[in-house]
């Protein structure tokens, strides 16, 4: 996703890429780079708040959490992969389908194990905690799948504007 800045004086134009550097910091400024680094770090919230409890005896934590560290390792991927450029050198795979189909699959799954977490919690403050910061999660990726899906499609013309 390239950034370019536009300056528009009376008399001249100036066109400006962050394409230009090795790491593109501008990514990480930006509304996508900042909820890709908030998911980041809810998610890891998340796995420890359920991994430090130490329950060993129940599955539900730890299908919480492979699915936080699963995404939590994905969302990260992605998130160097915009700050250094590579997803425009590896041409081949269409980007931001892969990352609608993340975004979607990691959404339905962190809020299917929120929930699990959150029934079987029994009280537990450390679990609760795991559970909410799960459900905060789900909705940093709602809001990603929502701005992926602008960006995908874009605003389509009405007729009469056309």
């Amino acid at each position: 996703m390239s950034h370019f800045v536009v300056t528009t004086t009376s008399t001249t134009t100036t066109t400006s890429s962050s394409d230009g550097g090795f790491c593109n910091i501008g990514y990480a400024r930006s509304f996508q780079g900042l909820l890709k680094i908030g998911q980041v770090v809810i998610l890891l919230i998340a796995f420890l708040c359920v991994h430090c409890k130490g329950i060993n005896n129940y599955s539900v934590y730890r299908y919480f959490e492979v699915v936080t560290a699963w995404f939590l390792i994905v969302f990260l991927i992605f998130f160097l992969m915009h700050l250094f450029g590579l997803q425009s050198k590896i041409t081949c795979i269409n980007w931001t389908l892969t990352e609608f189909l993340h975004y979607a699959v990691g959404g339905i799954l962190i809020f299917i194990a929120s929930i699990v977490v959150a029934v079987k919690s029994h009280g537990i403050s450390a679990l609760i905690a795991g559970s909410v910061f799960g459900f905060i999660a789900t909705f940093l990726i709602a809001i990603s799948i929502l701005t992926s899906y602008k960006v995908t499609c874009g605003s389509q013309p009405s007729g009469a504007a056309v």
